[in-house]
């Protein structure tokens, strides 16, 4: 097939992993992709930087005034689309793929014009979390903007059955939704080196590492390990290691030095892509203390990609990959010193560890959580699309626990999926 791929992402985070592996992984599986964006498509050696962000972005977003940068967002749409509508004329695709992003109507606006099926890609509900976490200026047209570009596409793909219901409560039908969470290059996580040889690059030869990955924000609950590093539960030997960067680092550290924890707290700072599996390689502990309700944290699939034994809060999200006990230990994020329980219990038993880091191997390959397995689900999407069987004649599509469909609350287990216990209504990866 022939993709016509357009997103307007900036930042070098994780975003901009999800976009260089989805394209890496369909040209992979034999299709011509077309890529559309700011600056065109990154060269190789731009690669994404874990903990690094799009700081021009957010310079240019502080200067102007709220409502200003809105509209520019808005009439950004149409310098897009004069470059989609050229490159589909020269490019002749099979279907358009397009990453969501507020105030982007382009997609769409090409949609309408060839016809051409429109494949959405939705990571969050904007509106909803800028006017949370940024301010709107223009709440009613950034409202309308998103509704309308997810009730115009063919096919909605939120990365969480969560993100899913949220989308569904404003009106895409449920079978115009197919559930494709994050993933991992099996072949990138293949090359780390053994537990002891990363160990023994940081200098840590005995130690009991905890370990977090991505752009570290206050949300996060970063704090609350350190805190622990500083009781009496945790090991002498434990020590802290942070991948990556962000506006939290500072007090993190500020806080790691009035504790006296010197060298058992270390951060990277800003590293390459490449350079992320021989870090989380060294974790005995891997760290995802707090999440976005509605997210699909790509550093959980880095974790479960090299067999981690995982603590992660038990929200519906994280529940729809991880499974207490078989896989992390899930906490209760509202249970006051639940976390540090849970650190305290995986840093005592070694043996838990490793049973809950083969549990976490086994769950890439059992729920199929790989960039080619996602891209394979796009392209049987855009194909059945293009036969005029929509979203529902396409076969192998569906959320990983959710095999028999969108409708279908069962998982593979026949118990309900845990977006059916618990409906949920910060920010991404």
């Amino acid at each position: 097939m022939k993709i016509l791929y357009h997103h307007r992402t900036a930042s070098k985070d994780g975003q901009a992993v999800h976009i260089e592996e989805m394209i890496g992984s369909l040209r992979a599986l034999g299709h011509e992709v077309r890529v559309v964006a700011p600056g065109g498509e990154s060269a190789p050696e731009e690669k994404a930087r874990m903990g690094d962000d799009a700081g021009w972005v957010h310079r240019l977003r502080a200067k102007l005034p709220k409502f200003v940068y809105e509209l520019l967002e808005l009439a950004y749409s149409l310098v897009a689309y004069r470059r989609l509508a050229a490159a589909a004329r020269e490019f002749q695709p099979d279907l358009i793929y397009e990453r969501y992003n507020l105030y982007l109507l382009s997609g769409l606006m090409l949609k309408r014009r060839t016809g051409l099926p429109l494949l959405l890609e939705v990571n969050a509900p904007l509106v909803d979390e800028r006017a949370k976490f940024g301010g709107l200026a223009l709440p009613r047209v950034a409202r309308w903007a998103e509704d309308t570009v997810w009730r115009g596409a063919d096919a909605v793909l939120p990365v969480t059955r969560v993100l899913g219901s949220m989308i569904a409560a404003r009106g895409v039908p449920q079978e115009r939704m197919v559930v494709i969470p994050n993933g991992i290059n099996e072949e990138h996580f293949d090359a780390a080196p053994s537990p002891a040889e990363a160990k023994r690059a940081l200098g840590w030869d005995d130690a009991l590492v905890l370990g977090f990955t991505g752009f570290v924000r206050d949300w996060h609950g970063m704090d609350k390990v350190i805190r622990w590093m500083a009781t009496a539960a945790a090991p002498a030997n434990a020590r802290l290691l942070v991948v990556g960067d962000g506006p939290e680092r500072a007090n993190l550290e500020r806080l790691a030095a009035e504790l006296a924890l010197g060298e058992r707290v270390r951060f990277t700072g800003v590293v390459s892509r490449d350079e992320v599996p021989r870090h989380v390689a060294a974790f005995d502990i891997a760290l995802q203390p707090a999440v976005v309700a509605y997210a699909s944290p790509l550093k959980l699939f880095e974790y479960l990609a090299l067999g981690k034994a995982i603590v992660a809060p038990s929200t519906p999200n994280i529940e729809e990959v991880l499974d207490d006990d078989v896989n992390a230990l899930l906490f209760d994020p509202t249970e006051a010193g639940a976390l540090e329980t849970r650190l305290a219990r995986l840093a005592s038993d070694a043996s838990l560890r490793e049973r809950l880091g083969q549990g976490a191997r086994a769950t890439i390959g059992r729920l199929q959580l790989t960039w080619h397995g996602n891209a394979a689900r796009v392209v049987a999407l855009g194909q059945s699309l293009r036969a005029g069987r929509g979203v529902a004649g396409a076969s192998g599509t569906h959320a990983p626990r959710d095999p028999q469909g969108p409708h279908d609350p069962a998982g593979p287990s026949g118990r309900a999926g845990p977006a059916d216990r618990t409906t949920s209504t910060d920010a991404r990866v």
